[in-house]
């Protein structure tokens, strides 16, 4: 297995690591003691990075190219497409093999006989199915808002967008890299059900790592992340390519967040995407509560830490942050989204790039003062 260490090279982010000394070969300081420690920890990144989760999706329809080009425009440091395969073995950026939400394949005549339900990862679900269309059928179906009760202005945008295939994105990624504004823009790509994937024969590992080779966008200097909530998945690509690897934890994944389990997790991978109530748990109150020891866990293994996600809208705020009933309405986001970088987290994914972005260089500018 590759040896990986954060200490000694996540070199597609070299100057904010290196302000660390990290690539300098220093190591991540140990705990003082034994003691758990439950706020204060200090970030690896000098300055947390703002991760544009399935683009701008606060303000288009998720996963489409108008999406991704917002994000850029509020200054993401990252742009992160899900990734699901076709049936002819193209990848495709969708959140979910099921397309039912997200597109308007409902409203296309010549697809009803491809509804059916399947098991997912355990999950029973009904819709339409990625792996049942090949690309070109795809293309025929355009983007829909996922949640058009908290974003109804996102309706607007109904039908206008194409669903983009990952070499798609990363063309446009590669565009906006070309310009002053996005020269520094990293992407993060999302592989989604895994095993379920290859248990149909469809090695979406493979699919990724053969696309990175034949860009050159699979070594350890690459501005691209991977990352998987399984572990298999993680473990699988880090055979594949040498680019850094993140393992997202969910809610139900807690026994991944124990010292132990992060023990195995440095072994393959550089970074864990938990839960934000992994880290920051919510009081009673509705409010931000005491930290978690998570961040500093892995921190001491050598493993930076980017939660998800945060959006700005009444309806996804912890409820002591809501401004009155509307669920579509902002609530108190900046204090909430401050809340979340004082846990000393690596960086953070968002709905609202432009939110976490002004909360970020606020953030940061207080605690450097």
């Amino acid at each position: 297995m590759r040896q990986h260490a954060l200490t000694y090279g996540w070199t597609a982010f070299s100057a904010p690591l290196l302000a660390f000394g990290v690539l300098a070969g220093a190591a991540v300081p140990a705990a003082a003691d034994d003691a758990p420690r439950t706020g204060g920890e200090e970030s690896i990144i000098e300055t947390p990075w703002v991760i544009a989760h399935r683009g701008a999706s606060a303000y288009r329809p998720e996963h489409t190219l108008a999406a991704y080009d917002l994000a850029v425009r509020q200054r993401a440091d990252f742009i992160e497409p899900d990734l699901v395969p076709t049936k002819d073995g193209h990848l495709i950026a969708r959140h979910e093999n099921e397309l039912g939400g997200t597109t308007d394949v409902a409203d296309h005549p010549e697809f009803a006989d491809r509804r059916t339900t399947k098991t997912i990862d355990g999950a029973s679900v009904t819709g339409w199915f990625s792996e049942d269309f090949t690309l070109e059928e795809i293309k025929t179906l355009r983007a829909v808002e996922r949640i058009p009760d908290i974003r109804p202005g996102n309706t607007r945008y109904d039908g206008e967008y194409e669903i983009p295939t990952f070499d798609e994105v990363l063309d446009r990624w590669e565009e906006h890299r070309d310009t002053r504004r996005g020269r520094d823009l990293q992407i993060i790509p999302e592989l989604k059900h895994g095993a379920y994937f290859d248990s149909i024969g469809l090695d979406t590992e493979a699919m990724v790592a053969e696309t990175l080779k034949e860009r050159g966008l699979d070594g350890e200097d690459a501005p691209l992340t991977l990352q998987s909530f399984e572990p298999g998945s993680a473990r699988e690509l880090d055979g594949l390519v040498d680019t850094p690897i993140v393992q997202l934890i969910s809610g139900s994944q807690r026994d991944l967040t124990t010292p132990e389990a992060l023990d195995e997790i440095a072994e393959y991978a550089q970074a864990i995407g938990p839960e934000t109530r992994l880290v920051l748990p919510i009081g009673s109150d509705g409010r931000a509560g005491t930290p978690t020891p998570l961040v500093a866990d892995a921190h001491d293994r050598g493993l930076l830490v980017t939660p998800y996600t945060l959006r700005s809208e009444n309806a996804h705020l912890p409820d002591g942050y809501d401004k009155g009933d509307d669920p579509t309405r902002y609530g108190d986001h900046r204090s909430y989204y401050t809340a979340v970088l004082a846990t000393g987290v690596d960086g953070v994914f968002s709905d609202n790039p432009d939110h976490l972005r002004a909360a970020r260089d606020a953030f940061v500018e207080d605690r450097d003062d």
